[in-house]
């Protein structure tokens, strides 16, 4: 199986109605801050990071990685969207062999509920299935998470299953590559 991280990277930027998904740059790093000190953010994530532990440990240019797209919004990181393979450590899978593509998504609170989480994601998901034809990809959330168990099922994702991981029921589900966003 060929990883994410074979595929050429960084694409170019990609761009939608409103948003350009990116490579992370030096001048990302407040709202990486942010987004891993907000209370709201970290609510389905195992809670917030403290600030001062983050301005000491978060990487002059954060968040580069092959799979890991900052998600802009009017010139500003709004949120991030990652492309990762799945610990093979960890519940929830559709292979024997695990490392399924695994997506994975977070906004600061001033983007939520405009759309621009499903804008990105289908954007991501399209770059994906484009880069990697016919593979399937996961997607592991809260099942207390309201907001993401909508987006997941707008983004076509289908449950597998339900299992307790970090103290919490967590949803795990698939897109298989013949199903697109539901409308």
């Amino acid at each position: 199986m060929i990883g994410i991280e074979q595929v050429d990277w960084p694409p170019a930027p990609l761009r939608t109605e409103r948003l350009v998904l990116r490579e992370s740059e030096a001048r990302d790093r407040p709202a990486f801050i942010e987004l891993f000190a907000s209370a709201e953010v970290g609510a389905h994530l195992g809670g917030a990071r403290p600030r001062d532990e983050l301005e000491r440990r978060v990487p002059e240019v954060p968040g580069r990685r092959p799979g890991s797209f900052v998600t802009e919004l009017d010139g500003a990181m709004i949120g991030m969207i990652t492309l990762m393979r799945r610990d093979a450590g960890r519940p929830g899978h559709i292979r024997p062999e695990a490392g399924e593509a695994e997506l994975g998504y977070t906004f600061l609170p001033q983007a939520w509920g405009r759309g621009y989480a499903a804008e990105a994601c289908a954007a991501a998901l399209d770059w994906f299935a484009d880069a990697r034809p016919g593979e399937p990809v996961v997607l592991c959330t809260q099942s207390a998470n309201d907001r993401s168990m909508r987006l997941a099922a707008k983004l076509g994702f289908t449950e597998v299953e339900r299992f307790e991981e970090f103290g919490a029921e967590q949803w795990f589900g698939v897109r298989s590559p013949l199903v697109g966003p539901q409308t």
